[in-house]
């Protein structure tokens, strides 16, 4: 006797877990296959790269908010005043003689003139001052230092030693103009000023090398003006003079008068002492600026 055929399942139907009952009266469903999951992808080269920089400039950014300097004080005129009054009370300004002198310093120069003996000997005549108006090495200096010399040495602020020639003479004012052969590449002109509105009681500075020594300053007041005076010596009359009693001696002449804010208004030329001593007494004389830039062919003021 034949046997009914009876038919196994497919593999998909093996495969396939039991689903729930169905509910009576609806046929089951075929259940929807889950989507495949996806694994996330890694971020490219350059989305690395562009998280580098934006993790740079935000370390930046809070660094520089870091060390940002506090806003400074305002400071105020109370403030100052206070910074003003103790510069004054713990430190030493120089006086207004000093910083005159400092002013023309490196203008004034050693004049000296020489002569030989009958031995053929080298001596030294005379000792005197001069001060630059020229930075090419012009100088004024007084006729009576130079004259009679066979050689002329000028010596300047930086020691630098040179020959020089007398190039101009004012005979009347006792003046001598001088062209050192060899100057000093940084060599300063002294500051020229008119004596017009100079008044007795000023104060003045006297620069040079009395007796020799220096550069020496000394330190005075103009006590009048449009004075005259007579050489004992050579019986010479001098006019229209500067009168003042910053002391100077024999090796001042020649050197420069200067006002205190370091300006050349005069050329030291005499002092008046009515003993046989050639020393300062209270009283010294200068030619008035005017006329020595005229002694020099300068213009006057």
């Amino acid at each position: 006797m034949p046997r009914p055929v009876r038919y196994s399942p497919s593999r998909s139907d093996r495969a396939r877990p039991p689903g729930p009952p169905a509910a009576p009266g609806i046929a089951p469903s075929q259940p929807t296959p889950e989507p495949p999951r996806r694994l996330p992808r890694p971020p490219s080269a350059l989305q690395l790269q562009w998280l580098a920089l934006a993790l740079l400039a935000m370390l930046l950014a809070a660094g520089l908010w870091w060390v940002q300097p506090a806003p400074a004080p305002r400071i105020t005129q109370k403030a100052i005043d206070a910074a003003v009054l103790h510069t004054l009370q713990t430190q030493s300004l120089p006086s207004a003689a000093a910083r005159a002198a400092e002013a023309v310093a490196p203008s004034v120069v050693r004049v000296m003139g020489y002569v030989r003996t009958r031995k053929g000997t080298e001596v030294e005549r005379s000792v005197g001052t001069g001060v630059v108006i020229v930075d090419k090495g012009v100088i004024l200096t007084n006729l009576h230092v130079v004259r009679g010399a066979e050689r002329v040495s000028v010596t300047f602020a930086d020691g630098t030693e040179s020959g020089a020639s007398v190039t101009g003479a004012q005979p009347e004012n006792d003046l001598a103009v001088l062209q050192a052969h060899e100057v000093p590449d940084d060599l300063q002109a002294a500051p020229l000023r008119s004596t017009q509105n100079l008044r007795a009681g000023d104060g003045v500075v006297v620069v040079g090398f009395p007796f020799g020594i220096g550069p020496s300053a000394s330190a005075g007041v103009v006590s009048g003006l449009q004075r005259e005076f007579e050489s004992p010596e050579g019986g010479q009359e001098l006019r229209n003079l500067i009168q003042f009693d910053a002391a100077a001696n024999p090796g001042n002449s020649g050197g420069p008068l200067v006002t205190l804010d370091g300006e050349v208004v005069g050329i030291v030329t005499a002092i008046l002492n009515p003993t046989p001593a050639r020393t300062f007494i209270g009283i010294g004389f200068a030619v008035p600026i005017e006329n020595a830039a005229q002694a020099a062919g300068m213009s006057p003021f």
